[in-house]
């Protein structure tokens, strides 16, 4: 059933006939931030200072139900829509999602790990809610964030690499993400002939076996053990575990090939470690850094930062993109509530 949002606001008089939702009634406006993951969509209330409340469900089926991907995500602007403060109106929407993303026209090309492909899905969320819809990648948003009022912030030409159900990255360069059309910072596909399936089509990809996800598949199918997630495989690579040690270290080589070819690639000098992964702290960023100075010999090793927005950066991201859209400048203290 298709989503409407409610025709009544806060102050319970009609909005006038024709009016655009952004515009109506008094009060303070606030946007809905969106980050669409593999596994869940993220949503929240935004307001100039932060977050007001969050509303999630699961993604849906994965790549065989790109329907109820699409179906999770208008459920959650629904959930928020009416769910927003009395007092307060929704100016405008943002929404990121993982995959190839075209921002110009607001298309998802494809989304391995949700089965999308040429999916408007810009347009549908605009034609649901009236409102102007900021869209764009979840890794440039959350690097869009990070660079804005997080970790990246005074970094110069940066890269913010992102590692949950898979891996991207957000290329900062000469103050703004560089979008390249939209394969910008899809550096978790290709490059290799061999190996395991991907959702991609590929064999051998890095987010196979160095995404969040990767780690735990690698663990289950060389020890048989299903694990919740790459978290369980650190804690049983800590107390002994040689499967789980194996799995969790390639995973870490995985990552400084790419955060080294980055390197030599735009000589960078920062890399913002964000997503799911960078929870485990310096057991990923020691070994990680270590591996990278491997690998690099006249490059100067990079900077690694744990991202300081954490969860929140793809949340963060949406958030700007949608007060852009909504024509309002972005409220200086956004991430006061961070």
């Amino acid at each position: 059933m298709p989503f409407v949002p409610p025709d009544v606001p806060a102050t319970g008089v009609p909005a006038p006939a024709g009016a655009p939702r952004a515009a109506r009634g008094p009060g303070v406006p606030v946007v809905l931030a969106l980050d669409v993951g593999g596994t869940t969509v993220k949503g929240a209330v935004v307001d100039a200072g932060g977050v007001v409340l969050r509303r999630s469900a699961p993604t849906g089926g994965g790549p065989t139900d790109p329907d109820g991907a699409t179906a999770a995500v208008l459920g959650v602007v629904r959930n928020l829509w009416a769910a927003v403060p009395g007092g307060q109106h929704v100016a405008a929407v943002g929404v990121v999602t993982p995959g190839v993303v075209d921002d110009v026209s607001g298309v998802v090309l494809r989304a391995e790990n949700l089965g999308w492909r040429g999916l408007p899905l810009r347009a549908l969320v605009e034609d649901a809610t009236g409102v102007p819809v900021g869209f764009g990648h979840d890794a440039r948003a959350a690097g869009l964030a990070e660079w804005r009022l997080g970790a990246g912030r005074g970094a110069g030409d940066h890269a913010f690499l992102s590692v949950g159900t898979g891996i991207a990255a957000a290329l900062v360069l000469d103050g703004r993400v560089y979008p390249g059309g939209g394969w910008a910072g899809e550096i978790g596909h290709g490059g290799a002939t061999a190996g395991d399936l991907c959702a991609c089509g590929g064999r051998g990809c890095v987010e196979t076996y160095a995404s969040a996800a990767g780690i735990a598949r690698q663990y289950a199918a060389r020890s048989g053990v299903m694990v919740d997630g790459a978290r369980e495989v650190l804690e049983r690579a800590q107390a002994g575990d040689d499967v789980a040690t194996g799995a969790w270290q390639r995973g870490v080589e995985g990552l400084a090939d790419l955060v080294s070819g980055l390197v030599r690639t735009l000589g960078l000098r920062t890399v913002v470690v964000g997503g799911g992964l960078v929870k485990a702290g310096d057991a990923l960023l020691v070994p990680l850094g270590d591996a990278v100075r491997a690998r690099l010999s006249v490059h100067p090793a990079p900077e690694l930062r744990a991202a300081r927005l954490g969860a929140e950066a793809g949340t963060f991201g949406a958030a700007l993109l949608a007060w852009e859209a909504s024509g309002r400048p972005v409220p200086s203290d956004l991430g006061a509530r961070v």
